[in-house]
């Protein structure tokens, strides 16, 4: 026999026993997630089952801001600090999304009552119609009572600048669409060291944002809660037992 010959039988042996030893373990596997899970994505510094959002391979953090707030406070992100919190971007002259993006807050304002380290940060998207005299009305419209929920006000730019690059969550005026605004509905989980987290998909990925806009009706479960909020309340326990 040739020495080429002798090449590809070898070669075809090696074939035939990766074939034999290893394929079967691979698509075991891939039945079990455990390729995608492990191989595809790696979390670095993933607690529990939260996620740092990472931007270029850096940890997210809130960026700095300074806003009033709807009793005419100053409000920083370091009032923050220490305490587990829901974003949102809003206005109170919305007609869609914001009455249920605010009761899916209040009710869960309603779950963690008794925690004095957990709030939420609203941004109005419409700051020269929502002066604090106008977000002190809408709390009080909606049982807003979380001494940490600070409804906030200011300059327009830096809103924009802190929800579209800050948060990269969608929010903008559109004057042909209904209330002249637009914006995404989505809520950012942030920890106590101001950290933006999130849990993580079948495939390892961080979902990012939570869906705040999302009704009761919408395929609510037994308590009367969408999944998202579920998963919600669920994701902010963790972060309060860190």
């Amino acid at each position: 026999m040739k020495k080429g010959n002798y090449t590809y039988v070898w070669v075809s042996f090696v074939i035939l026993v990766f074939g034999i030893i290893f394929i079967p373990k691979i698509i075991e596997r891939v039945k079990e997630g455990t390729v995608v899970e492990n191989d595809r994505m790696n979390i670095k510094d993933n607690r529990g089952d939260l996620a740092f959002v990472e931007i270029n391979g850096s940890k997210r953090r809130v960026p700095d801001f300074t806003f009033l707030n709807q009793d005419s406070l100053v409000i920083t992100n370091r009032d923050y600090l220490g305490k587990v919190y829901i974003v949102e971007f809003f206005f109170t002259s919305c007609p869609s999304i914001c009455p249920i993006m605010t009761k899916n807050l209040v009710q869960i304002q309603g779950e963690f009552d008794e925690f004095e380290n957990f709030g939420v940060a609203s941004f109005s998207i419409d700051p020269a119609n929502d002066t604090p005299t106008v977000l002190k009305e809408y709390t009080e419209k909606y049982a807003i009572t979380n001494l940490d929920w600070h409804l906030m006000t200011g300059d327009r730019d830096k809103i924009y600048e802190l929800a579209n690059t800050g948060f990269n969550i969608f929010a903008a005026e559109n004057p042909n669409v209904e209330g002249g605004f637009e914006h995404s509905g989505m809520f950012a989980l942030v920890d106590k060291r101001g950290f933006i987290r999130s849990r993580v998909d079948q495939f390892g990925n961080p979902i990012i944002y939570y869906r705040g806009a999302i009704s009761a009706q919408e395929g609510a479960n037994e308590e009367g809660e969408t999944e998202q909020i579920t998963i919600l309340k669920e994701d902010i326990k963790k972060l309060l037992n860190e």
